[in-house]
């Protein structure tokens, strides 16, 4: 792992930023920011009640009803999942791949971060049985688990998992005694929402989930950080929110009021923000859509993504090839993706995943042009694929695996 220093990298246990959205700045969120700039103070420790009342209002439309008091707010996911982690106390398990930042937070706290398998069909929640296996293997080994960390609509890779797979997995979870965090950022970029059943492990059982929401996903823009959490509506939720308040208090972890006002006014949902949220994953969807044909048609795997910006790509077929250039893992996998592109693509070594596995995460971003006037362009068109500097960006994208296939081909052993 230390090879990476010199070349710039850092620790590669350190992984990238949530996906960009890759487009301009709501102007009701910049008015809201700009109305309370004078205000140079920040909110307490968890939330003021202005924007925990948002956040009450915003889980409540999606079926989970909440109070004040069983939500907390802070300035941003990574700390508030620090203090849940912290909170909750233990080992922890995490779906491989899992969210760049979700395995940092457990090694910050001197805890154990077990990655478990994921089934064929989807990632971020765990395959039941091998949950159940993983979770026999840490007690015999001496040690603790106590919480699973999953997510529905996932990032990396994309996925949205089953409503029966989420019941089998969280169900296994409750009955080893783990409490479940549910990370629920991406939950309103579904591609298809028409076609898409999202099930949430806290409408299961809200008694054992905690669930986790980052607004630098789909409301706000990633330098103004903000998060909320939800708890369950019984004692152990009342406790582990009063330890959670703790920690954020001891972190300094308090949301600036111009970022609160910003994030209240998102999560309450008016016109602008709601059809600013539809247009675009309207758009991402068509993108992602397109990126995943280019790289199947170049004989890499994809799962088809079905909510967020990005999507997650398995090089394996063209090892050949990857090999003849020197590539040997998915950190010079990243390197030379990254080179060719211009931009990131992360490897899955970021997200949990094996080294040695040549996987990447694409985003859509990228994608979007390289102007405020392109992108916003990109969001009004109703066939932004054709717009010329889309189709530029796609061809790039297209000839960097092109230039794989063909040469895996030309590398390839007589048979």
């Amino acid at each position: 792992m230390g090879r990476t220093y010199p070349e710039g990298h850092g620790p590669v246990r350190y992984g990238p930023t949530l996906p960009d959205q890759g487009l301009p700045l709501l102007p009701g969120l910049r008015e809201v920011l700009a109305r309370s700039a004078g205000r140079s103070g920040a909110e307490p420790a968890g939330g003021g009640p202005a924007l925990l009342d948002a956040a009450c209002g915003y889980w409540s439309r999606r079926g989970l009803p909440a109070t004040a008091g069983r939500v907390a707010a802070a300035p941003g996911a990574a700390s508030l999942l620090l203090a849940l982690t912290a909170a909750v106390g233990g080992d922890v398990l995490l779906p491989r791949p899992c969210a760049a930042w979700w395995a940092p937070q457990t090694r910050l706290l001197g805890r154990n971060a077990f990655h478990v398998a994921t089934p064929a069909e989807c990632g971020g929640v765990p395959d039941p049985y091998a949950l159940l296996e993983t979770v026999r293997r840490v007690r015999a080994e001496g040690g603790d688990p106590r919480l699973l960390l999953l997510s529905v609509a996932d990032d990396p890779t994309a996925t949205v998992a089953p409503p029966e797979t989420v019941h089998e997995t969280v169900e296994a979870a409750v009955a080893e005694g783990l409490h479940v965090v549910s990370d629920e950022t991406w939950r309103d970029t579904l591609h298809r929402p028409l076609d898409t059943v999202f099930l949430s492990p806290a409408e299961m059982l809200p008694d054992e989930v905690t669930v986790l929401t980052d607004l630098s996903g789909p409301f706000l823009p990633l330098g103004w950080p903000a998060a909320v959490a939800r708890f369950p509506a019984n004692p152990y939720g009342s406790t582990l929110r009063a330890r959670v308040l703790d920690v954020l208090t001891a972190l300094g972890a308090r949301p600036a009021d111009p970022v609160a006002a910003a994030a209240a006014y998102a999560l309450e949902e008016p016109g602008d923000v709601d059809g600013r949220l539809t247009a675009s994953a309207r758009l991402h969807a068509a993108v992602a859509d397109a990126v995943h044909r280019t790289v199947v048609a170049a004989g890499a795997l994809a799962r088809p993504p079905r909510a967020g910006r990005h999507l997650y790509v398995d090089l394996g077929p063209l090892h050949g090839e990857l090999t003849a250039r020197g590539v040997g893992d998915a950190q010079e996998l990243e390197d030379l993706l990254t080179a060719r592109l211009g931009y990131p693509a992360p490897g899955g070594h970021r997200f949990g995943d094996d080294l040695a596995a040549p996987r990447v995460r694409l985003s859509t971003a990228p994608l979007l042009g390289t102007t405020d006037a392109e992108r916003e362009e990109c969001l009004s068109s109703p066939t932004p694929l054709e717009l010329p500097h889309v189709q530029r960006a796609l061809t790039h994208l297209g000839s960097a695996f092109d230039e794989l296939r063909d040469d895996a081909q030309r590398w390839e052993h007589p048979r």
